[in-house]
């Protein structure tokens, strides 16, 4: 199995990848795994889950600090 090792900045492993074939493997073999694949999938968000509005004092407070970092730009 060809494994992939992921790494943080310091080089301390965080994560491995596994080919999508032997993971399909794996979960054939290990039914508490399809379980955990299961329990997995209802905590992940659509971004549609985040859709909706500002209040306008954000929204103008946003668009404000905008337009001052734009004029500190063409101050440069």
């Amino acid at each position: 199995m060809a494994l992939q090792y992921l790494s943080d900045a310091s080089g301390k492993p965080t994560a491995v990848v596994i080919p999508i074939k032997e993971w399909e493997m794996l979960k054939k073999r290990h039914q508490d795994l399809q379980q955990l694949e299961k329990s997995n999938s209802s905590w992940k968000k659509k971004p549609s889950d985040f859709a909706g509005t500002l209040p306008a004092d954000i929204a103008e407070a946003m668009q404000n600090h905008v337009a001052q970092s734009r004029n500190e730009w063409d101050r440069l």
